[in-house]
């Protein structure tokens, strides 16, 4: 285990790009390699977690190869086969709980495995609605927690399922298993999820349609093979917060973050700094978005977690509350205990470490804010298993009185330069 030491900066400027979407790496490596040819992707995220990815797809038959900042993945003529070695996802949930849904439509005996922190999260969520489809997924305890085992079958058949939490990895898992299935299948969501998967694979040429409905969203896939084709990745949202956040509550910063995926439900975090008095501006196209953050003072606000369905921000949204004048409400964040550590437990923890009141009330969060990111107080946190747990110590720390992190390799997970990133805005 590594331990960073993070000072507080005298001022922050610059321009940057986040590195290319995690969430889109994942599914441009698993969409190309079911898909019969030659595919190219540009800006592939170069984290752990799309490694495995990659790595898993050679396992199962893909082969690719990476020459600059172009991925050439080539999917085989006659489909994934089942691979005789464990198929290790490491830290990444995203590959487990995607795989699964693959691994259900290829023939064969498949073993999914993790590290610990990834061998704790539930994949009963998964193992549901893909037994529902015919599968066979056998997990440890009540929760189906990894090593998975999963007997593959191409005499999948598809359902109407209603996700019953916001996840687009479980949408995602029915819909990759329902690619080979006979007859179509409807996934519903209450809360509207990220739709990186069913957006890519209609671009690949499979058969979909999506109707949103009030809050939530149906989308229905009809079965076919994913066309080959060629990929651009847009820069992460999820990983942009962490400068959002840093540019907001530093008293000397001016920062420019460009080139992020414009996806509504990625980038709800920039509505709630803009509520908490951020001073902040957005450009944007149809399909990227970038920003410009200036110190500001900010006041506290109320997030539901509908407005970040993957809950993936609050943890940096926590240390903004911390710098914020007055009480600020996270309401809603049970599924902050079920991320790569207990990221309920940790924000608060994160929050109080920094010399705030902070208290819980079922899945709400309350952070009493000290009104300057100047007030925070010097800290050790260890982040276990967590990337952003890392980063959101980090930027507490530029901002504030700094900050000892230990564990802090484990931010390589999702973004190996980020502290490279962070240093040359000083």
């Amino acid at each position: 285990m590594s331990e960073v030491r993070v000072e507080r900066a005298e001022t922050l400027e610059g321009s940057l790009r986040v590195p290319g979407d995690k969430s889109t790496s994942h599914r441009a490596l698993m969409i190309s390699a079911l898909a019969d040819g030659e595919s190219t992707i540009i800006g592939l995220s170069g984290g752990m977690d799309v490694a495995a990815t990659a790595q898993i797809m050679e396992q199962l038959g893909a082969t690719h190869h990476v020459e600059g900042h172009v991925t050439t993945v080539i999917g085989p003529s006659d489909g994934l086969r089942a691979s005789a070695d464990a198929l290790d996802c490491g830290n990444s949930g995203t590959t487990m709980r995607l795989l699964t849904g693959i691994a259900a439509g290829v023939a064969g005996t498949h073993r999914l495995v993790g590290d610990a922190s990834l061998s704790a999260r539930p994949m009963d969520r998964v193992a549901l609605p893909l037994g529902l489809m015919g599968a066979s997924i056998e997990g440890q305890g009540d929760r189906c927690v990894a090593p998975l085992q999963i007997e593959g079958s191409r005499a999948l058949h598809g359902i109407s399922f209603e996700v019953p939490m916001a996840s687009a990895q479980v949408k995602s898992a029915i819909l990759f298993a329902a690619l080979g299935a006979s007859g179509p299948t409807t996934v519903g969501e209450r809360v509207r999820t990220r739709p990186t998967t069913e957006m890519m694979l209609s671009r690949a040429g499979v058969g979909v349609v999506s109707m949103d409905d009030r809050d939530g969203r149906h989308v229905t896939l009809h079965p076919g093979r994913p066309l080959p084709r060629a990929w651009t990745v847009p820069g992460d949202p999820s990983q942009a917060a962490f400068f959002a956040v840093l540019g907001c509550i530093h008293p000397r910063a001016s920062l420019d973050v460009v080139d992020i995926d414009n996806a509504p439900e990625r980038i709800g975090y920039l509505d709630v700094l803009q509520r908490m008095g951020a001073t902040l501006s957005v450009r944007s196209t149809a399909d990227v978005l970038s920003f410009s953050v200036r110190s500001s003072e900010l006041l506290a606000t109320e997030v539901h977690a509908k407005e970040i369905p993957s809950v993936a921000e609050v943890p940096v949204l926590v240390v903004a509350a911390a710098a914020a004048a007055g009480v600020s409400a996270f309401r809603d964040m049970g599924e902050l205990r079920l991320k790569e550590s207990d990221r309920f437990t940790g924000s608060m923890s994160l929050a109080a470490k920094l010399g705030c009141h902070v208290w819980s009330e079922g899945d709400d969060i309350f952070v009493e804010g000290l009104g300057d990111a100047g007030r925070f107080a010097d800290f050790a946190l260890d982040a276990t298993l967590d990337h952003r747990m890392v980063m959101a110590s980090a930027v507490a720390g530029c901002a504030g009185g700094g900050a000892s992190i230990l564990s802090a390799d484990t931010v390589a997970s999702s973004y190996p330069n980020f502290f490279r990133d962070l240093a040359s805005l000083e």
